[in-house]
Order: structure tokens, then sequence, then C-alpha cells
């Protein structure tokens, strides 16, 4: 087995908290906890690429994301503490007052591209094809793709199963519930319990892909790591469940009901979750999990992505 090597860039081990809300216990991972301006599980992944990144003398680093990206927001941020510059191809339009992450990347300096709907579905071919550009400059680039979800990306939670195992007799839970953007987060999960073998279900919920794209993007992720580092465990595709259903209102938006039991959940807990993935997968957890019997419990983890709330301010307020 071929163990890459990293950065450290996230404060790790994330805090493993009991909190009781309408009046059951929930156990919760808070990898929102990662670091303040590297916040999430982005920064996971990202300890892993950026080492690639300056292994390769590196002169700039290239991901993509939607205008709210935690991930694009993660990466320009991580760039700068690793001395290396940042392009973004965001989906979006340019906005005068930018708020939330892409205050953040703005801030800190990125190069930004926006994209059209139509243009982020070959966001990859434009993102290479300005690397070519780029390299005729003399200007070397690393290119992550989005959400950092590569056979690289994923170690970060393949290596999140052994630290929860050293906070959690990993007896007391069934599961393990994560929101699902690119599927890297849910790929090293299933690949992390299988090397321990664990009998863990994980579950993904879908903000952004439908339930076969993510589905097929996770076990493909997972599958190719297994190759490519030689790994000795079966990828157990029938431990992987994806709960569908949770984003019908789109990728940047959230329904009322959802922003009611987010706020609920704020005032209860004191935890605050973001419209586009925590927010949806906490939804999913509270309709299947809550008020399970069950003596072995899900366990929540909170991906993070507190910048995304201060662009939805008004709804959060109004919900």
């Amino acid at each position: 087995m071929k163990i890459p090597r990293k950065n450290n860039l996230a404060n790790i081990p994330t805090p493993l908290q009991a909190v009781s809300f309408e009046g059951e216990k929930i156990f919760i991972k808070r990898d929102d906890l990662t670091g303040l301006e590297l916040s999430g599980n982005k920064v996971r992944k990202l300890e892993y690429l950026m080492y690639q990144a300056k292994r390769e003398k590196a002169d700039f680093v290239f991901t993509s994301g939607g205008n709210q990206s935690n991930h694009a927001r993660a990466t320009a941020v991580a760039a700068a503490m690793m001395g290396l510059k940042s392009k973004l191809f965001l989906w979006g339009r340019e906005k005068t007052a930018a708020e939330g992450n892409l205050f953040i990347v703005k801030f800190i300096g990125s190069e930004i591209r926006f994209l059209t709907k139509k243009e982020n579905e070959r966001v990859n071919d434009i993102m290479f094809e300005e690397r070519e550009k780029f390299l005729r400059r003399g200007k070397r680039v690393f290119v992550i793709p989005e959400g950092g979800s590569t056979t690289l990306g994923i170690w970060g939670y393949i290596n999140f199963v052994d630290e929860l195992s050293r906070q959690i007799n990993m007896n007391q839970i069934s599961g393990i519930l994560t929101a699902a953007g690119s599927g890297g987060t849910s790929a090293g999960l299933l690949l992390g319990t299988a090397l321990k073998k664990l009998d863990l279900k994980i579950y993904a919920v879908n903000v952004l892909y439908s339930e076969g794209e993510i589905k097929k993007k996770i076990l493909n992720l997972a599958e190719g790591c297994k190759l490519q580092f030689n790994l000795n465990a079966e990828v157990p595709k029938d431990k992987l469940v994806i709960l569908d259903g949770y984003s019908t209102e789109g990728y940047k938006n959230i329904s009322s009901d959802k922003l009611k039991l987010i706020k609920k959940f704020a005032q209860q807990t004191g935890i605050i979750l973001d419209p586009a993935y925590t927010g949806k997968a906490f939804n999913a957890f509270y309709d299947y999990f809550l008020f399970e019997k069950s003596n072995r419990k899900v366990l929540f983890v909170h991906t993070g992505g507190i910048f995304g709330v201060f662009g939805k301010r008004q709804q959060y307020l109004n919900a």
C-alpha cells in the first residue's frame, strides 16, 4: 500500500460533539472547524493536492466551482499559504458587491474567470486550454477538478476514518452521513471504512448531480484510488446509499422549509448550517435518522460552508 504525502493545513482532529435537538441526541463531527479561512471538508483534500502542486513546482493553481464555491475559496487561501497564485473558474456572474466566498477570493487576490452555465459544462476543458496559454508564458499550472475530488484528494477522508475511530467506539454508530457535491468526501469514507473492515453505511445526500451520476462518481473515485495506491480492500458498493431528492430547488438555492429547519437547529444548538450542502444534508438526516430508536446512531458530518450563508442572509433572517 502506498500512502501519499501531504502538507499540514487543517486543524485536526476536529471535535466530535454530542448535541440535543428536538429532544434527541445527535453525534456531529465538526469538520466545519478545520480552520477559519479554510473551513470545512475541502481542506482535508487540499492537504494532499497542494503538496503535489508544490512537488510539481507549480506557479499557479486552477480550480472551479460555483460563484459561492467553498472549495474554490479554500483552494485560493491554501494557495496563498503555500506561496502560489490561484485562478478560479466560477459558474455565475460578476457582482459589484461581492459577498461570502466570492468576497474572500477577491480579497485574497485570486484571478477569476466567470463562466455561463453552458460554459461550466466543459469547465475542465476550459481550464486545460487556459493552462496551455500559461505554459507558453513560462508558468506552471496545477489543475484541481471541482471539489478537489480526485483519487489523491480523497485520502483526506480515508484518513478521516482513522481519526474518527480514535474518538468514538465505531460500534456505537451504524453509518456516516454527509452532503455530496462532487463525491470525494463520500468516496474517501467508503474506502476508509473498507480498509478498517468496518460495517458502516455511507449516506450521501446529493446536492448537485443526479442520484445515478453521483453514485457513479463516488464509486469511480474509490475504485480508482484503490488501484492507484494498491490498497488491500474491496470497495463495498452495497454500503453506499444515496439519499436523493433534497436539492430539487437547485444547487445554489434552498427552500423555505429547509431554512426553517436550519434556523430551529441553530437556535437549539448554536450550530449554523449552509444553504448548498449541510443544510440539505441535515434535512435528510432529520427525515431518516433523527428519531431513529436504534441503539446504533448515524453520525452527521458538518462539512462546513459558513461563508455561503452571507450571500443569503435575508432568506436566513426571514425563515
